[in-house]
């Protein structure tokens, strides 16, 4: 064989480096065999939900070993360390619980005390101290919301500063889309109160309770509050009250309103009244604290190609934690919790094997698994407030929640899809792959923030969160309500369940696709007309 030249030998090379820089992901219908690709995806699966690892509880040893699997697996595609301590970003969490012995709710009103028993009539939230309120005025402000895209201010005309805040912690009937779950959270409610000086709030329901079968499993009352104190959301904040429905009408006694006329006005989507309360507030909030526990997010590196653009970073994530064991269904008290959410971290692990294959896109990619979702999001939290990479070169988040890989993949519900521009990239990147793109078909659920993405969203990072689509009627509906119903938050989300493991391996490949032309794309933009728009 003749040897080649060296001026051949170089551009041989050369031409091989072109096509390798050209290279991209195939599209779906580029690969016949997805056995190797599903197979990949459910060993993940099968690891991290198998009985040994006893449900993943963010902070038991079942969770150490997941977090060890996963850092296993980083290593092993090649990704570089990006927590604070190798792949883990550790942070620890105060158990904080009420002293109902030692705290108190009551008011006065004309002379007359009425007491609100703690736990029945009234519940206090904890903080990491002790706090009160004493002969505090009350103000009653509708839903305690300033929304101004949606021509929504409580605050307008109305004093509260110095005062204790009601309001019914529920969205009004003309908030639609995503907004109206967001306005339930208290933490973004308070951060609006305590600017205009409020030293409280208490809160009512505009319905009865519900029992919720699908509720996690939770052992004992205590709320995991992060030790670190820079992280409190609820800074100032003197009393959090909550008031059992069949206690709110000794709330208004004497102030002229019911609370049946108020929940009556609301329900009809009627303008709500503001008015001051006769009475004054005493309260006490005692609380006691456990030791600390101790849980990691676990953060791989895939380095961007581009020397100004790889020191932006596009988020790959989804938590790895599950409820643990709980209450016993059907004799079974483990909560395995492969589909919620052992299927987004394994996706998160092959999204990375298979972008580390192809070249690098411009933008920085961190692959993160999320500890504590099922507490309430914390892992998100402490990364979303905290990360491991400059706040604001952290462009985008594309979230692994539950994506339910239960039947073939012909229709993906896109979470977040007319928020921001990230919703076109999630249009191109599905329908190249002939995946038809649709919006949220159940919005009174509120999927979008409901889940890890919506911490990024509080940082004002544009974020997207999926589902496998399904159209009304279809027998894929059927197995979507089906397992909502049976197996969300039980036992039965286990390893015997049908899964269709080559669409999951498909939704990776897209994921991939996606990933990547997010990163080599214009930075994303909320959309003006988007209310999350307004975060910081």
């Amino acid at each position: 064989m003749r040897r080649l030249s060296r001026l051949a030998a170089t551009l041989l090379c050369f031409s091989f480096a072109s096509l390798a820089a050209s290279a991209q992901i195939p599209l779906l219908n580029e690969r016949k065999d997805w056995s190797g690709p599903a197979d990949a995806w459910w060993a993940h699966v099968s690891y991290l939900a198998d009985d040994k690892l006893e449900g993943r509880r963010a902070g038991t040893p079942g969770y150490e070993k997941a977090v060890a699997y996963v850092e296993e697996q980083f290593k092993a595609i090649g990704l570089k360390p990006a927590g604070t301590n190798g792949y883990q970003q550790s942070f620890a969490l105060v158990p904080t619980s009420i002293d109902t012995a030692a705290s108190f709710f009551r008011i006065n009103v004309n002379g007359k005390t009425i007491d609100f028993p703690i736990g029945s009539d009234a519940t206090l939230a904890p903080g990491l101290e002790n706090t009160s309120v004493s002969n505090a005025p009350m103000v009653f402000i509708g839903y305690g919301l300033r929304i101004p895209k949606k021509h929504i201010d409580d605050f307008a005309g109305t004093d509260v500063k110095g005062k204790v805040v009601v309001f019914f912690n529920a969205p009004p009937i003309n908030l639609q889309g995503p907004q109206r779950a967001y306005a339930r959270g208290n933490d973004q409610r308070w951060k609006q109160l305590a600017a205009a000086g409020a030293v409280g709030m208490i809160s009512l329901a505009l319905a009865p309770p519900q029992n919720n079968t699908n509720g996690p499993a939770r052992a004992g009352g205590a709320r995991l509050l992060f030790e670190d104190p820079t992280l409190n959301s609820m800074k100032g904040l003197q009393v959090s009250a909550t008031i059992a429905y069949n206690a709110g009408d000794k709330l208004f006694e004497g102030s002229g309103h019911s609370y049946e006329e108020l929940r009556k006005l609301a329900n009809a989507g009627e303008t709500l009244p503001h008015f001051a309360l006769p009475g004054t507030l005493e309260a006490k909030t005692t609380i006691s604290k456990a030791a600390a526990v101790h849980m990691s997010n676990v953060i791989g590196l895939l380095e961007g190609s581009d020397p100004k653009l790889k020191k932006e970073y596009v988020v790959v994530s989804a938590h790895l934690d599950h409820l643990g064991i709980g209450r016993p269904v059907n004799g079974d008290s483990l909560y395995n919790g492969a589909m919620d959410n052992a299927s987004g971290s394994a996706s998160v692990i092959e999204c990375a094997k298979l972008m580390a294959k192809y070249p690098h896109p411009k933008r920085s990619i961190l692959f993160i698994t999320l500890a504590g979702e099922e507490l309430g999001e914390l892992g998100s939290a402490y990364f979303a407030t905290k990360p491991t990479v400059p706040k604001k070169d952290v462009v985008a988040d594309l979230n692994m929640d539950m994506y339910l890989p239960l039947f073939p993949l012909r229709f993906i519900e896109v979470q977040g899809l007319g928020e921001s521009t990230l919703g076109n990239d999630a249009r191109a990147a599905f329908q190249l792959n002939d995946v038809e793109v649709q919006f949220d078909k159940q919005p009174d659920e509120n999927r979008f923030v409901r889940s890890d993405q919506v911490n990024f969203v509080k940082q004002g990072i544009p974020a997207l969160a999926f589902k496998f689509g399904w159209t009304p009627d279809s027998p894929e509906q059927k197995v979507f309500m089906d397992w909502v119903k049976n197996r969300y938050h039980k036992p039965s989300d286990d390893l015997q369940q049908p899964v269709d493991k080559a669409a999951a391996a498909q939704f990776t490949v897209v994921l991939g696709q996606l990933t990547t032309r997010v990163a080599n794309g214009p930075r994303p933009e909320w959309y003006p007309e988007s209310s999350f728009a307004d975060q910081k």
